[in-house]
Protein backbone atom coordinates (compact mmCIF):
# COMPACT_ATOMS: atom_id res chain seq x y z
CA UNK A 1 0.00 0.00 0.00
CA UNK A 2 1.54 3.35 -0.98
CA UNK A 3 0.05 6.08 1.35
CA UNK A 4 0.11 9.62 -0.32
CA UNK A 5 -0.55 13.47 0.64
CA UNK A 6 -3.69 14.58 -0.51
CA UNK A 7 -3.72 17.78 -2.93
CA UNK A 8 -3.80 21.06 -1.50
CA UNK A 9 -7.47 22.40 -1.55
CA UNK A 10 -8.55 24.78 -4.69
CA UNK A 11 -6.20 27.52 -5.44
CA UNK A 12 -3.93 26.91 -2.86
CA UNK A 13 -0.18 26.31 -3.92
CA UNK A 14 2.44 25.81 -1.78
CA UNK A 15 5.04 28.59 -1.66
CA UNK A 16 8.88 28.04 -2.39
CA UNK A 17 11.45 29.84 -0.34
CA UNK A 18 13.72 31.84 -2.54
CA UNK A 19 11.55 32.59 -5.41
CA UNK A 20 9.33 35.09 -5.86
CA UNK A 21 4.99 34.38 -5.25
CA UNK A 22 2.11 36.86 -6.11
CA UNK A 23 -0.16 37.51 -2.54
CA UNK A 24 -3.78 38.13 -3.86
CA UNK A 25 -6.44 39.69 -1.61
CA UNK A 26 -9.67 40.84 -2.07
CA UNK A 27 -8.20 44.25 -2.71
CA UNK A 28 -4.50 44.31 -3.96
CA UNK A 29 -1.97 42.01 -5.22
CA UNK A 30 0.96 42.30 -4.20
CA UNK A 31 4.28 41.02 -5.60
CA UNK A 32 6.63 39.63 -2.77
CA UNK A 33 10.30 37.65 -2.68
CA UNK A 34 9.82 34.55 -0.17
CA UNK A 35 12.66 34.27 2.53
CA UNK A 36 15.32 31.49 2.26
CA UNK A 37 13.80 29.11 5.62
CA UNK A 38 14.84 29.88 8.84
CA UNK A 39 14.38 28.88 12.48
CA UNK A 40 10.57 29.18 13.16
CA UNK A 41 10.05 32.64 15.27
CA UNK A 42 7.43 35.71 15.71
CA UNK A 43 8.65 37.32 12.46
CA UNK A 44 6.83 34.46 10.08
CA UNK A 45 3.70 35.72 11.37
CA UNK A 46 4.25 39.86 10.46
CA UNK A 47 4.78 41.60 7.81
CA UNK A 48 8.62 43.47 8.44
CA UNK A 49 9.43 46.82 7.71
CA UNK A 50 11.25 45.23 4.35
CA UNK A 51 8.36 43.78 2.75
CA UNK A 52 6.96 47.38 2.53
CA UNK A 53 8.35 50.02 0.14
CA UNK A 54 11.28 51.72 1.39
CA UNK A 55 10.74 55.92 0.47
CA UNK A 56 13.97 57.78 1.18
CA UNK A 57 12.98 60.63 3.19
CA UNK A 58 10.59 58.92 5.53
CA UNK A 59 10.73 59.35 9.26
CA UNK A 60 10.71 55.55 10.95
CA UNK A 61 8.54 54.43 13.22
CA UNK A 62 7.90 51.79 15.69
CA UNK A 63 6.35 48.87 13.71
CA UNK A 64 2.83 47.62 14.99
CA UNK A 65 4.08 44.20 13.44
CA UNK A 66 0.37 43.77 12.24
CA UNK A 67 -0.56 40.33 11.09
CA UNK A 68 -1.88 40.10 7.29
CA UNK A 69 -4.67 39.68 7.80
CA UNK A 70 -4.79 42.67 10.30
CA UNK A 71 -3.41 44.58 7.27
CA UNK A 72 -6.19 43.33 5.25
CA UNK A 73 -8.79 44.15 7.56
CA UNK A 74 -7.45 47.38 8.08
CA UNK A 75 -7.28 48.07 4.93
CA UNK A 76 -10.78 47.25 3.57
CA UNK A 77 -12.23 49.02 6.71
CA UNK A 78 -10.16 52.25 5.28
CA UNK A 79 -11.30 51.96 1.61
CA UNK A 80 -15.07 50.91 2.66
CA UNK A 81 -17.70 53.30 4.38
CA UNK A 82 -18.92 50.74 6.90
CA UNK A 83 -17.61 47.48 9.08
CA UNK A 84 -20.51 46.01 7.86
CA UNK A 85 -19.16 46.35 4.20
CA UNK A 86 -15.83 44.94 5.18
CA UNK A 87 -17.44 41.84 6.91
CA UNK A 88 -19.36 41.49 3.20
CA UNK A 89 -16.07 41.78 1.24
CA UNK A 90 -14.04 39.87 3.33
CA UNK A 91 -16.78 37.12 3.79
CA UNK A 92 -16.14 37.19 7.69
CA UNK A 93 -18.64 38.07 10.67
CA UNK A 94 -19.05 41.58 11.70
CA UNK A 95 -17.80 40.71 15.09
CA UNK A 96 -14.55 39.43 13.87
CA UNK A 97 -13.74 42.71 12.20
CA UNK A 98 -14.59 44.25 15.50
CA UNK A 99 -12.00 42.07 16.74
CA UNK A 100 -9.00 42.96 14.14
CA UNK A 101 -9.66 47.11 14.66
CA UNK A 102 -9.07 46.54 18.45
CA UNK A 103 -6.14 44.15 18.46
CA UNK A 104 -4.60 46.49 15.71
CA UNK A 105 -5.61 49.59 18.25
CA UNK A 106 -4.11 48.08 20.61
CA UNK A 107 -0.82 46.93 18.69
CA UNK A 108 -0.29 50.56 17.85
CA UNK A 109 -0.47 51.73 21.53
CA UNK A 110 2.03 49.34 22.36
CA UNK A 111 4.39 50.98 20.26
CA UNK A 112 3.74 54.46 21.55
CA UNK A 113 1.36 55.58 18.84
CA UNK A 114 -2.20 55.34 20.07
CA UNK A 115 -4.99 55.54 17.11
CA UNK A 116 -8.07 55.68 19.06
CA UNK A 117 -10.08 56.93 15.83
CA UNK A 118 -10.46 55.93 12.17
CA UNK A 119 -8.32 59.27 11.00
CA UNK A 120 -5.75 58.20 13.63
CA UNK A 121 -5.74 54.68 11.73
CA UNK A 122 -5.52 56.42 8.32
CA UNK A 123 -2.29 58.14 9.29
CA UNK A 124 -0.87 55.11 10.83
CA UNK A 125 -1.84 53.25 7.75
CA UNK A 126 -0.04 56.46 5.60
CA UNK A 127 2.96 56.73 7.75
CA UNK A 128 3.40 52.56 7.80
CA UNK A 129 3.30 52.29 3.87
CA UNK A 130 0.19 50.40 4.17
CA UNK A 131 -1.89 52.39 2.63
CA UNK A 132 -0.97 55.15 -0.34
CA UNK A 133 -2.46 58.66 -0.23
CA UNK A 134 -3.44 58.15 -4.13
CA UNK A 135 -5.35 54.89 -2.91
CA UNK A 136 -7.64 57.06 -0.96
Amino acid sequence: MVLTAPPPPSGIRPVTPGRTHSLRSPLRTRIVPTAAPTAPGPQAQYHSAATRAVVPGRPAYANALLSSREIDVLRAWLYCDSKIGVAATLHIALGTVNTHLTRIRIKYSAVGRPAPTKAALVARALQDGIVALDDL
